[in-house]
């Protein structure tokens, strides 16, 4: 365990992003978490925009878990808006039950 935290450091160090999968321990205390927070963004009619990205960039960069809501649409594209979400920010999703979406990006260390 030791070794391997030394590493991430060092990889960290040279400027490589290394990305880690959570395990279902770490995902079901997030959820946990999660719960009682009120969605950050709202995806309307207009679907995901490059504005909407930046936000949810910045309330991944500010809080490390968010809550999104995805309005309209059908199951499929709101799957799909998901993907691209984690996709482009590089976050991961914790849980998604109808219209709500939680998402985490642990901080970039600024050491």
């Amino acid at each position: 365990m030791v070794l391997l935290l030394s590493f991430q450091k060092f990889i960290s160090k040279l400027g490589i992003i290394m990305k880690i999968k959570l395990s279902n321990i770490k995902k079901k205390e997030l959820r946990k978490k999660a719960y009682s927070l009120k969605p950050f963004v709202m995806i309307g009619q207009q679907g995901l925009t490059d504005a909407v990205l930046n936000e949810i960039d910045v309330a991944l960069n500010a809080h490390e878990l968010i809550k999104i809501r995805i309005r309209g649409g059908n199951k499929k594209s709101r799957s799909e808006q998901c993907l691209k979400i984690k996709q482009k920010l590089d976050a991961e999703i914790i849980h998604q039950i109808g219209f709500i979406t939680v998402l985490f990006r642990s901080k970039p260390d600024n050491k």
